[in-house]
């Protein structure tokens, strides 16, 4: 197959076509590289089945005949939808619908990236497709928060008036490789103060939850929602729960760092707990994730090592709220 993967320079876009190109297709990555990183496919250079197109997917686009978009272009870290958030809420809705118009046009399937955000601070625990959320429409998460909400409205809509062969994949805390140091989340946050030697900056008491898949484990996911005929939301993560104080200890061990742990102020509508359920995926796709936290780490450590070789620094205290995903 002809495959087009918007935000093809991002960390999970980036991996997935990896992915697609080791399965035999031929990949158009998009990318306007607002957020996603060249070094990210510096690897794919001289790889004649990738071609990478610089644009914008908020402005209209054919690239061609393609029999497959996986939808991926948007901000995803809190320091960078928190930075460009009007650019956020654009490409979750004009991305979007230019991305499934592309499928529309040539008959292809698609698949869109949505978030474990759609639950917002959840009332329900673990989080299962069926529950709607409890999400601040106006806060200063909305951007992201709304924007992959009206996504999954939009790519509904699609399938439903345009018979579009649409996928919803809602994707929760991920890391590994070519996560960036500086991004503000969780894992990439506190590894890099730990390789600083450097605080680890805590947000909140450290009882806040996260749940954290590997990301080949991620990747797996969604190929095989690819494949599914399934059109409604599928959870795909980790349903293992660690609180963010239990992780911070996991990364001191793995790093063999002496930094200390400093707490800091919640930030506004910081999710308290993040669990997926995972029975669909189980039973509709026969996923569940294979990698443990504890190697996951490991297998992250020498990225994040040279990340900090080369001057990558964790996002400071306060700036973003740093633990969102």
């Amino acid at each position: 197959m002809r495959v087009l993967v918007t935000g093809a320079a991002g960390f999970l876009g980036s991996h997935l076509c990896d992915a697609l190109l080791a399965a035999g297709h031929r990949v158009a990555g998009v990318d306007n590289l607002s957020t996603g990183k060249l070094a990210n496919l510096a690897h794919l250079t001289g790889e004649s089945r990738f071609e990478l197109i610089e644009h914008d997917i908020c402005q209209p686009f054919d690239f061609g005949r393609v029999d497959f978009v996986f939808n991926f272009a948007s901000p995803a870290s809190p320091v960078d939808y928190m930075r460009i958030g009007v650019e956020t809420l654009l490409v979750g809705s004009a991305g979007t619908r230019n991305a499934l118009e592309a499928a529309r046009t040539y008959g292809a399937g698609f698949l869109h990236a949505s978030t474990s955000e759609c639950y917002g601070d959840p009332v329900e625990h673990p989080q299962s497709e069926s529950y709607w959320g409890h999400v601040n429409p106006v806060g200063p998460r909305s951007v992201y928060d709304e924007a992959k909400r009206f996504s999954e409205a939009l790519v509904m809509a699609y399938h439903r008036y345009y018979q579009v062969d649409t996928r919803l994949v809602r994707i929760f805390n991920t890391y590994g490789p070519r996560l960036q140091g500086s991004d503000g989340r969780v894992i990439s946050n506190l590894m890099t103060q730990a390789l600083h030697g450097e605080d680890l900056t805590i947000y909140g008491d450290g009882t806040q939850t996260r749940s954290f898949c590997y990301v080949s484990d991620e990747i797996d996911g969604i190929l095989r929602l690819s494949r599914s005929e399934e059109h409604l939301p599928v959870n795909i993560g980790n349903p293992v729960e660690w609180t963010i104080l239990e992780c911070a200890q996991q990364i001191l061990e793995v790093t063999g760092s002496s930094s200390k742990i400093r707490f800091e102020p919640l930030p506004q509508d910081d999710p308290v707990q993040r669990q997926p359920d995972i029975s669909k995926a189980q039973r509709l796709l026969g996923w569940e994730p294979k990698i443990d936290l504890r190697t996951g780490l490991q297998l992250s450590l020498d990225y994040f090592r040279r990340s900090v070789e080369r001057g990558e620094r964790a996002t400071p205290a306060l700036s973003s709220p740093p633990q969102a995903g």
